[in-house]
C-alpha cells in the first residue's frame, strides 16, 4: 500500500486554548433554576451535533434525542405533575410508574449510601426544608417534572435491543451535551427522575414501543438569583479513586 502524502493527510486539529474546555469541566453543574429566556433552535441543534461526537462501540450512535418545548413541554409538565401528586395521595399507584432499568441500586451500600444522604441532607438543608416537611420536600421534588422552569426538555432514549454498553455511549453523549451548553453559556441537569414516568413520558413524545427511557435533561440559562445554584457537590481526590501500576 502507497502511504498518504503528508501534503493530503488529515491532520487532527489542535486545542488552541484548552483552558477554555477545563473552564467547561470544571463550571458544569446541575443546574436546578432556569430562566424563562428562550433557546433558539439553531443553537440546539449546534449542541445536539457537538453531543453527537461522543464515542459509541462500533460507531452504532444508539441515541435518540426528544425536544420538548412550549406547549408540547407545558402539557407534559401538567401530566406528569398529576401523576406525581396522585401517587402521593395513594402510594399504591407507585406500582403504575416504573423504571425501566435500575439506574440506583437496589440494595445501597458504603461509601455510596453515605455519598447519597450527604448530597440530600445539603441540598435540603440549603433550601431550609427539613425532614419532617413533607410538603415542601414533595414540592421540590417535583421541580424536577417542571424541568426546574427551563423552557428547554429533552428526553435521550435508546433501543431495547441494544445491549447494556449503549447505556455507556448515552452517558457520553449526555456528558458532551452538557458541556457544549456550558461552552455556550448554557447550562443543564440531567434528570432521570422522569424515568419511572416513562409510560407517561414517551407516549408524549410519540416514541416507539421498541424506545427506552435513558433520562431527561432540562435546558437553558441558570437563575443567578436562586440559592439553589449555589449548591455545588464535593469530589474526592484523585489519590482516594486511582491505582496507579508501574
Amino acid at each position: 500500500m502507497t502511504p498518504t502524502p503528508a501534503s493530503t493527510a488529515t491532520v487532527r486539529p489542535t486545542v488552541n486554548d484548552p483552558a477554555s474546555v477545563e473552564a467547561a469541566i470544571e463550571s458544569r453543574q446541575s443546574v436546578r433554576a432556569f430562566l424563562p429566556t428562550p433557546v433558539p433552535r439553531p443553537l440546539l441543534e449546534r449542541l445536539l451535533a457537538l453531543a453527537s461526537r461522543a464515542p459509541s462501540g462500533t460507531n452504532t450512535q444508539p441515541w435518540k434525542v426528544y425536544v420538548v418545548q412550549g406547549a408540547s413541554r407545558d402539557a407534559l409538565v401538567q401530566k406528569v405533575c398529576a401523576a406525581h401528586d396522585a401517587v402521593r395521595a395513594n402510594p399504591a399507584l407507585a406500582e403504575q410508574y416504573r423504571e425501566s432499568y435500575d439506574y440506583y441500586p437496589k440494595q445501597w451500600i458504603s461509601p455510596y449510601i453515605e455519598r447519597r444522604r450527604e448530597n440530600g441532607l445539603s441540598l435540603y438543608t440549603l433550601l431550609g426544608i427539613g425532614k419532617a416537611d413533607k410538603d415542601r420536600m414533595h414540592a421540590q421534588w417535583q421541580r424536577n417534572y417542571r424541568f426546574f422552569d427551563a423552557p428547554v426538555g429533552l428526553f435521550v432514549t435508546i433501543d431495547k435491543a441494544m445491549g447494556g454498553g449503549s447505556l455507556l455511549d448515552t452517558g457520553m453523549f449526555l456528558q458532551n451535551l452538557t458541556l457544549a451548553a456550558r461552552a455556550h453559556g448554557l447550562d443543564a441537569c440531567a434528570q432521570a427522575a422522569w424515568n419511572g414516568y416513562a409510560s407517561i413520558v414517551l407516549p408524549h413524545l410519540g416514541a416507539g414501543e421498541n424506545e427506552m427511557l435513558v433520562c431527561g435533561v432540562a435546558l437553558g440559562y441558570a437563575d443567578p438569583s436562586d440559592i439553589i445554584n449555589t449548591f455545588r457537590t464535593p469530589r474526592l481526590p484523585v489519590s482516594e479513586f486511582t491505582t496507579w501500576l508501574e
